[in-house]
């Protein structure tokens, strides 16, 4: 038996339009390079993450597009809308930038949380979605929750 204890999980930020507009695929964790200012930030919970992709350039992964509002009250703060650096196996890279530059894919951030004290983001490959796509993920949804609706009726009746 061992005396590990399993990674605490603390969510900031949730992209829910990219399921929306996108049919995500693999998924990948990533770590990110900030600064103090930013990571303050996080903990206040403040993050947007509609809007955001991750480009390639000299086999590096960058986050673009996040927004992490500046720090009020301070001097010397960032720049909210900067790209940040994702911290990722090589191998996971050349894997993402394949399915970008052969497939047409795009890679979006979902998730943006805390484990472990460490900033990670939830990131995966997508395929953008066609309008009839939209709605009949939208179709799907209503009948999901008309269902549950149902069924909770059944069980109080």
């Amino acid at each position: 038996m061992s005396d590990k204890k399993p990674p605490v999980f603390l969510a900031i930020s949730k992209n829910r339009r990219a399921s929306f507009d996108y049919e995500l695929t693999d998924k990948f964790e990533a770590g990110l390079v900030l600064l103090g200012t930013e990571v303050k930030t996080l903990r206040d919970g403040q993050a947007d993450l509609s809007g955001s992709f991750v480009t390639f350039s000299h086999g590096e992964a960058w986050l673009r597009g996040v927004n992490i509002p500046e720090m009020q009250g301070t001097p010397y703060s960032h720049d909210g809308k900067r790209a940040r650096k994702l911290l990722l196996n090589r191998r996971e890279i050349e894997k993402m930038q394949r399915a970008v530059d052969r497939d047409g894919m795009t890679v979006v951030a979902t998730l943006m949380y805390f484990k472990d004290s460490k900033a990670k983001v939830e990131i995966a490959l997508a395929r953008g979605k066609k309008n009839y796509d939209k709605r009949q993920s939208l179709k799907t949804k209503d009948a999901d929750r008309e269902a549950r609706v149902s069924i909770a009726r059944g069980r109080k009746g």
